[in-house]
């Protein structure tokens, strides 16, 4: 680590040396694209670490507007060398390896060169991670940038890989800088303050686990939370409320993953969560081995995404019936118990995306990494984003060690759903299109 240090210090000492070290106020946005060409085709290190510096100081300090000009010149200038790319092709010979793997280099764009060489200047991963996020508030709307997009999430791909992947237990002892970003990067089920922080890491049945790369030291990229219970709840009121029931871990049967929170926008089709959830079974298991059970209570984010354009689209998966009476609910209204629940479950086990996965994204997680849906709860969310997203339904996603391969596998291999019988039971019940529905003030 004392190695590490002392040559980031040296290299950070190159970068700023000599008159390069105001780069923000001494260059504009307009000399980016120059700078870039000059990096790429560098050969010296120190003079390569100094260009490096200053085009992420200058990006930096640039407007939105003139950082997505940058985006779609690197996009244009900095593509594919189709002359070498020629002759790559020209020499290539079936079954000859040596010029296979000329032609494979000689196809990559010079983008990703940039990028790499960016990412040279000691801290500068987070700054390009940060850069990515940039780029993708465009890529929806102009597909020319695609490209772009798919070189830096090929290049995070390699370096944010399993084994760079360092895992952490996040409790009261962690720094306050990282408690501070867990508060600010929750995103399922928000974090009140310093007291609700404080029972989700610090109660002897809570547990947070955290993965960092040791290029972004001091800021997490995924982290989940875990209840450690006697049984599996059927409502997150009972995970997070103040007065619950503490348990003592030693007695406790089952843990409970209920938040699972990526944080880094930048990172977005980079993986984690499979290798977290595998990791911290393992980590409880070793601490607790009288676990026998892990389970998630996780949000449905998707169901009434869909139930709207299933009553547009006329989805046959919802009855005639079963159209009206939900297009005549209000904004704020909540199905019945007995109406969202055998609805919820028909819509985890049959609804799709246009690539065959299923439909609701929490779900297409849990099922790829090989878990069963277990139970469909409603009224387990009553929040005001619980309502909004699926009136208040949440799911329990078990793994069970012994059948996740076998899960994983007819799931990525034909799009099975492995589910309980109780699921399958409940998604083929009929509905009461009469079941009356309740107001958001009767729910708050």
């Amino acid at each position: 680590m004392a190695a590490k240090s002392f040559l980031s210090d040296m290299l950070q000492r190159i970068a700023n040396a000599g008159p390069f070290l105001s780069t923000k106020a001494a260059l504009s946005a307009d000399q980016l694209i120059p700078l870039c060409k000059e990096l790429v085709g560098d050969k010296g290190e120190a003079s390569g670490l100094k260009n490096a510096l200053k085009i992420l100081d200058i990006y930096e300090a640039a407007t939105p507007e003139e950082r997505h000009a940058f985006f779609v010149k690197v996009s244009e200038e900095f593509g594919v060398d189709h002359e070498m790319l020629s002759k790559a092709v020209a020499a290539w010979e079936p079954g000859d390896q040596a010029s296979a793997r000329d032609l494979y280099f000689a196809a990559e764009p010079k983008s990703q060169e940039l990028i790499r060489r960016l990412n040279r200047v000691p801290g500068a991963t987070a700054r390009i991670v940060n850069m990515r996020a940039d780029l993708l508030a465009h890529v929806k709307d102009e597909p020319e940038l695609k490209g772009l997009d798919h070189d830096f999430q090929h290049l995070f791909s390699s370096w944010f890989n399993r084994g760079f992947l360092e895992i952490e237990r996040i409790d009261w002892s962690t720094s306050a800088a990282i408690l501070e970003k867990i508060i600010a990067y929750e995103a399922v089920h928000r974090i009140h303050g310093w007291d609700d922080l404080r029972q989700r890491v610090a109660d002897p049945d809570r547990r947070l686990f955290a993965f960092f790369h040791p290029a972004m030291p001091s800021d997490p990229l995924i982290f989940v939370e875990v209840a450690l219970t006697r049984a599996i709840p059927k409502s997150i009121a009972s995970i997070l409320e103040q007065e619950r029931e503490r348990v003592d871990p030693r007695s406790a049967s089952a843990a409970i993953f209920y938040s699972i929170s990526n944080c880094q926008f930048g990172l977005r089709g980079i993986s984690f969560g499979n290798f977290l959830i595998k990791q911290v079974v393992a980590e409880l298991q070793k601490e607790f081995p009288s676990l026998h059970t892990f389970v998630t209570l996780s949000p449905v984010p998707g169901f009434r995404r869909w139930i709207k354009s299933a009553i547009e689209s006329e989805d046959p998966l919802l009855k005639p019936e079963e159209r009206t009476a939900l297009a005549a609910l209000g904004e704020d209204e909540v199905p019945a118990d007995e109406f969202v629940a055998p609805l919820a479950a028909r819509y985890l086990l049959n609804a799709r995306s246009k690539k065959g996965t299923a439909f609701d994204p929490v779900a297409n997680f849990h099922l790829g990494n090989g878990a069963i849906l277990h139970k469909v709860h409603a009224s387990a969310d009553l929040s005001e984003r619980g309502r909004r997203i699926s009136w208040g339904v949440m799911v329990n996603y078990l793994y069970d060690e012994n059948k996740i391969e076998e899960h994983h596998q007819a799931y990525a291999t034909d799009g099975t759903v492995a589910a309980s019988s109780e699921v399958k039971s409940l998604a083929n019940a009929k509905i009461k299109i009469a079941a009356k529905a309740t107001t958001k003030a009767e729910t708050a």
